[in-house]
């Protein structure tokens, strides 16, 4: 009796182990099924606030795609070191020589102005060819005439002659490369105009905006005026061709300055120049009637050593 009643206690017993094992082990499947739903709500938790992080810093960005381009503000384009090397080499940039491009619409005057800046005239053998009409549609090149010049100047066709937007005209033409960019225009002030700058600004380039045939517009306020080229009163002639002059040149800087704040670009000098002017202060012939010849050759002088002595100081530093 005592021997059976033993067995049944230890068997009792030994169920009641077995049970709380198993109770045990369902308690600690149970603790870790909650620890891994946790874990995976977390986990979702995080996952949602990413996911929401990243979509609303796309839309974020979106909007200020969407607001930068109804500001007429593109989208900035790092060309790549590999672009840089070929760009130089497609365009014969050579170190050692200082790189002027000279950019504006069709029909400003740029080869003029490039032939004037070289001392020569339009039609001398070595000149740039012009034209009503754009004459290139790739940038030429064409080195100064005087050895003691190390200047190379660039015609680059204008953005309205190509089927490219403004904003990708500036790469795509590869002037991130230029030491210095001459903006020209002779009516008035473009997109396209503003959109070089504004990428000169961002590439650190130094830029300059010329104004070019101030001859013919001088000429046309005279006629506006009533001007006439056989008037013997030479007081009066003097007179009107001042006051002309002054018109001219206070409208086109006015009309700049205005361009460049709707633009939202640091104002800045424009020179007001002629060609004929130009070529017979490069040629150091005597010239007369001077607007802004001078101002431009000694600035765009004053640069050009200036950049020159950073690169010889750079090249000098171990």
């Amino acid at each position: 009796q005592a021997d059976e009643q033993r067995r049944l206690a230890e068997e009792q017993q030994r169920i009641a182990e077995e049970e709380r094992r198993r109770a045990e082990e369902e308690k600690a499947r149970a603790d870790e099924d909650a620890r891994r739903a946790r874990e995976e709500r977390e986990q979702a938790q995080r996952e949602k606030e990413e996911s929401d992080r990243k979509a609303a810093e796309a839309a974020a960005a979106r909007e200020e795609a969407e607001e930068n381009l109804r500001k007429g503000i593109r989208p900035i384009v790092i060309p790549t070191p590999e672009e840089y090397a070929e760009t130089k080499r497609r365009l014969q940039y050579k170190e050692g020589l200082f790189h002027f491009a000279v950019a504006g619409v069709s029909g400003s005057g740029k080869s003029s102005l490039i032939n004037a800046l070289r001392g020569l005239r339009n039609k001398d053998r070595s000149a740039a060819p012009t034209g009503v009409t754009e004459t290139t549609s790739v940038i030429t090149r064409y080195p100064d005439p005087d050895p003691a010049n190390p200047f190379v100047w660039y015609d680059v066709p204008g953005a309205g002659t190509l089927k490219i937007p403004d904003w990708i005209y500036f790469n795509a033409q590869g002037l991130y490369i230029f030491d210095c960019i001459i903006v020209l225009f002779d009516n008035r002030f473009t997109e396209s105009d503003v959109a070089i700058l504004r990428n000169c600004e961002r590439f650190n380039i130094t830029a300059y905006i010329v104004r070019s045939k101030s001859n013919q517009h001088i000429r046309n306020i005279l006629a506006d005026m009533g001007y006439e080229s056989d008037e013997e009163d030479r007081t009066l002639k003097r007179t009107l061709i001042r006051e002309a002059r002054e018109k001219y040149v206070t409208e086109t800087r006015a009309s700049v300055a205005r361009n460049l704040e709707e633009a939202g670009l640091p104002q800045q000098r424009v020179y007001i120049v002629a060609k004929d002017t130009m070529a017979k202060i490069v040629r150091e012939e005597p010239a007369k009637d001077f607007l802004d010849e001078l101002e431009l050759l000694r600035d765009l002088l004053t640069e050009a050593r200036a950049r020159r002595s950073k690169q010889s100081g750079a090249r000098r530093v171990p």
